[in-house]
């Protein structure tokens, strides 16, 4: 428990909290995109026979037949893991660990549920596009439109794995077809602001105690765990938390100053958040003997 102590106490200290994530977190919340698991038998089993895929990130890229086909999967993956969604136990023991601090995410996982579950969405770089949001595949404009209002009405109208054509979405612009926001595809004037607002809190809060909460990254993922490190070796007072379940890496030169939890994303995060409580409440109880 001494190492969950210390990182109550970094976290405590800190000027600003940052968090990174990806894969890792999703899959402890139940949400595997790699996965050919028992879930995606039972919420896609139609579509693995029908057309082959083996897991949501295939059904994401998939050469789909037709419009009514694609977004018929895509109302089935968006209505079962966003439409409700209000938060979990991971990010009610994420709020307790930021408390009342200055904080921004960025996170590669589309499903919008930092949002969801009440986090700014000014504080969250969903860096290769989200879910909530849909822009034309043309790139014939600049805009970025709501998607999740959609969603409820087309998966309710799903029949046979498609939805009816009055309900796919077309481009105000050319009548062209709209797909899942993709930054990859082409950024959007949202995409350079939210991340021109992750440039500010990294300079805002450069050479003073940021804390680095990096939750489920693997290793090789150049896109955020690679530059989250770099950053913790620029920063002299930064301290770097990386949880992930079956895989730890923390080179050489942040070792000093990192904290490696492997395990079970959801008990962590409570043990954590337990650890900071139980801080918090030592704290106020030496400022009562004192008054």
């Amino acid at each position: 428990m001494g190492e969950y102590k210390e990182i109550a106490a970094k976290l405590k200290e800190a000027d600003a909290i940052l968090i990174g994530a990806s894969n890792g977190f999703s899959i402890s919340e139940g949400l595997h995109i790699f996965a050919d698991n028992q879930a995606f038998e039972e919420i896609f089993g139609d579509f693995k026979r029908t057309y082959g895929i083996r897991n949501i990130l295939s059904g994401l890229f998939a050469d789909w037949p037709s419009e009514e086909v694609k977004w018929a999967f895509l109302s089935r993956l968006i209505h079962h893991y966003s439409i409700g969604y209000t938060g979990s136990p991971n990010t009610e023991a994420l709020k307790t660990l930021i408390g009342d601090k200055p904080y921004f995410f960025v996170t590669s996982n589309g499903e919008n549920h930092f949002e969801l579950a009440g986090f700014s969405p000014d504080c969250i770089w969903e860096i290769e596009g989200s879910w909530k949001e849909m822009q034309c595949e043309q790139g014939c404009h600049d805009t970025l439109y709501p998607l999740f209002p959609l969603i409820p009405e087309m998966a309710a109208s799903e029949k046979n794995m498609k939805i009816p054509s009055e309900l796919v979405p077309r481009c105000p612009k050319c009548g062209g077809t709209m797909g899942g926001h993709s930054p990859q595809r082409y950024m959007t004037a949202a995409d350079r602001e939210i991340q021109r607002r992750f440039q500010n809190f990294v300079q805002k809060y450069h050479g003073k105690k940021l804390v680095v909460l990096e939750l489920g990254i693997g290793w090789r993922n150049q896109l955020i765990k690679a530059p989250l490190m770099n950053l913790v070796k620029k920063e002299p007072y930064a301290a770097y938390i990386t949880i992930n379940k079956g895989e730890i890496y923390i080179p050489d030169e942040i070792a000093a100053t990192s904290y490696g939890l492997d395990g079970d994303m959801t008990e962590i995060l409570e043990r954590l958040k337990e650890a900071l409580e139980e801080r918090k409440h030592r704290c106020t109880r030496g400022t009562n003997k004192i008054k």
